[in-house]
């Protein structure tokens, strides 16, 4: 059976100018993210990971028009939000909800729980002001919370709380498409397992589709389908789950991989160590963007853009933009460090 495409995102920049100058003029552009393309699958979890600075919040917030994109296209359902005006995106934002990386942040202070849930069903329309109360009630015992804690205010709940609140905000308007904006990074270890087998029930019961945006492998090997790795704006390499982890392809992947701690202390682990720092989005680097600190990069790396490709010895649908592929994975590649 063939799968329904959500979302699908084509080309999607986002640059950030730099104002400089007696005038105050564009002097310079941030490249936080520029020109990826990917596709999101009904009922799936794609998460992107890479380092801090990689992109991958900007390209939730520039999904979602909380930042408006540079260029490229972002069709939901086939209607491309990128280009409908900001009162018809109004009525899709129901269908897409955010749950942001700071609990403590993202909940207004001065309202209740009540309040904050029944607030965005007020603004969607989606229930009758005499209903709201009772479904703000039952969100709360959905996310393992109690129905007299309604009345509370924010402070009074715990950080893997209030991060249950935002996630029942979101449940609020009976969305889509969630996006998990580090949704799980600001809490403890083990809040962070409760709080992600939650998701996954919900998932389960509310047929959610899930992008899920992480800097935490072991976060994302639990809950993704699909994975896309992200460096300096640009896509390095999308494949399921298990392709992923088990056969990376693309340099960065093989590095951020080695990374991963085995709880094995006689288990010898082949560590790669990048050099270097990320360059600048300010000022990328030519060709392939990690060519500054891949242990294998050529010249053709420096002038020459790798495309996402993929090869004979790979599954379907699992791509990398990298000009060595097969060298790599045969092993016959020499590494310059």
């Amino acid at each position: 059976m063939a799968r329904k495409e959500l979302l699908k995102v084509e080309g999607l920049k986002q640059y950030f100018p730099i104002k400089g100058g007696f005038l105050g003029r564009t002097i310079n552009q941030v490249k936080a993210v520029d020109d990826i393309s990917f596709t999101v699958y009904e009922g799936e979890t794609v998460s992107i990971v890479g380092e801090s600075g990689c992109g991958k919040s900007t390209t939730g917030r520039a999904i979602l028009r909380l930042e408006e994109p540079t260029e490229g296209t972002v069709e939901f359902r086939g209607v491309n939000l990128a280009t409908i005006s900001k009162r018809e995106m109004r009525d899709y934002r129901k269908d897409l909800q955010i749950i942001f990386q700071d609990p403590y942040a993202s909940i207004n202070p001065r309202q209740t729980v009540s309040s904050v849930l029944t607030e965005a069903m007020e603004i969607q329309k989606v229930l009758p002001a005499n209903k709201r109360r009772a479904r703000a009630e039952e969100l709360l015992e959905t996310v393992g919370l109690l129905p007299y804690q309604a009345d509370r205010f924010p402070h009074e709940f715990s950080g893997g709380q209030r991060q249950r609140i935002g996630i029942a905000r979101a449940l609020s308007v009976n969305p889509q498409l969630i996006i998990c904006d580090e949704a799980v990074s600001a809490l403890d270890v083990s809040i962070q397992a409760q709080v992600l087998n939650l998701l996954e029930e919900l998932q389960e019961e509310f047929q959610l589709t899930y992008l899920f945006i992480s800097h935490d492998l072991g976060v994302v090997r639990h809950i993704s389908d699909r994975i896309i790795v992200m460096y300096l704006g640009k896509i390095m390499e999308i494949a399921d789950k298990k392709s992923l982890f088990e056969n990376p392809k693309h340099p960065y992947t093989i590095a951020l991989l080695s990374a991963i701690p085995v709880p094995d202390p006689d288990k010898k682990k082949d560590r790669i160590v990048l050099k270097g720092d990320v360059p600048s989005p300010i000022d990328p680097p030519t060709g392939c963007r990690f060519h500054t600190r891949c242990p294998f990069a050529t010249e053709k790396c420096v002038t020459d853009v790798p495309e996402l490709r993929t090869t004979d010895n790979m599954v379907e649908n699992h791509e990398a933009a990298c000009h060595y592929i097969e060298e790599i994975a045969a092993g016959t590649k020499e590494r310059v460090y």
